[in-house]
Formats: structure tokens, C-alpha cells, sequence
């Protein structure tokens, strides 16, 4: 299951984080700045987009 919806893309992070319980427990483990940081980011359509992006802002020193 996780597989399929890893590819599945999304119109919104909203919409992902709607139909994708992974992308969604995933997010929750983020701290707000970053949730507040990816909710504005309209790129962020896809789980593997999600991660992406999450370790992007890692590797710049967005999170610990």
C-alpha cells in the first residue's frame, strides 16, 4: 500500500495529507516550522515530493 501511494501525486499537500495516512503521519513528526514552511510550498504533491523536500531542508540546516 505504501508503495502505490508513494507514486500517487496530489493536487495539494491538503489533499495528500487528506488520502495519504503515511504523508500524513509523516508530516506530524515534522516540527511546525517545517509543516509551516512545506504548507506553502505548492510543489508538495506527492509523498515522495513530501520527503524530498523534508530532506532538503535538513541538509540546508532547516531542521535538526
Amino acid at each position: 500500500e505504501v508503495s502505490e501511494m508513494y507514486g500517487v501525486e496530489y493536487l495539494c499537500l491538503t489533499e495528500l495529507l487528506d488520502q495519504g495516512p503515511s504523508a500524513y503521519e509523516f508530516f506530524l513528526t515534522l516540527p511546525p516550522e517545517a509543516r509551516a514552511l512545506l504548507e506553502e510550498d505548492d510543489s508538495v504533491t506527492s509523498f515522495a515530493r513530501l520527503q524530498s523536500k523534508t530532506a532538503q531542508m535538513r541538509s540546508a540546516g532547516l531542521l535538526e
